[in-house]
């Protein structure tokens, strides 16, 4: 009997489909289509770093919801497991999960998407992370190990990376935040290089580096 292999889908690649069952109920990735989808795996249930994560990922939800995103989670955990894991966080914390969690017990997703730790593991996902686009191609793969939680910030601001990208045609660079400089892409030939050598544009350190809007400080990048 072939066994599943552990695969690891490509940056621009269509996200793996599948059909589940979930917290709330059966779940399919094409529920999704039309929307932006942060959806992540955790090694396993009623454990410190992932009950953290779950909280910090709730307490964002609805900024991820602002922008068209939504959240979904996955462990090889049952889904009974799961439904104890929520309630056990609401009772001590306050914090109700208002996303789905998936359970993939026969970690058919998890070998789909390379999320176990290698092919041979039998025990837990890592910490990976899919960011995927309206159109369910994927646009972002964030891997963690399992000792070391994720920063929640960082994925939202991925998301608004890639949606300024859509949206603006522009590029981000390092340490950008919402509400700063975004960069102007770069000539993509001769012609175009001349062009905008011709510009003098004083939003631009050189040919190949010119921000979106006004800056009096270039020179620190």
């Amino acid at each position: 009997m072939e066994e599943n292999k552990v695969t690891m889908p490509q940056l621009g690649s269509s996200a793996p489909r599948f059909v589940a069952n979930s917290t709330l109920g059966p779940i399919k990735l094409t529920d999704y289509i039309g929307k932006w989808l942060v959806f992540f795996c955790h090694p396993s249930d009623f454990t410190p770093i992932c009950t953290t994560e779950i909280i910090a990922f709730s307490k964002l939800n609805d900024e991820f919801n602002k922008r068209n995103c939504e959240l979904l989670g996955l462990s090889v955990d049952s889904n009974p497991s799961h439904i104890a894991w929520m309630r056990d966080i609401e009772k001590n914390t306050g914090t109700q999960i208002p996303f789905p969690l998936i359970s993939d017990s026969n970690k058919e997703i998890a070998n789909m998407y390379g999320m176990m730790a290698d092919e041979n593991s039998d025990s837990h996902t890592v910490r990976n992370v899919y960011i995927i686009d309206p159109n369910q191609k994927i646009r972002c793969i964030l891997i963690y190990p399992a000792e070391n939680g994720r920063n929640i910030t960082e994925i939202l601001r991925m998301v608004d990376a890639l949606q300024i990208t859509d949206s603006e045609g522009v590029l981000t660079p390092a340490n950008w935040v919402p509400g700063s400089n975004a960069i102007m892409r770069s000539p993509q030939n001769y012609v175009e290089l001349m062009d905008k050598m011709k510009t003098n544009n004083p939003n631009c350190i050189d040919w190949y580096l010119c921000f979106n809007n006004d800056n009096n400080d270039l020179r620190r990048w």
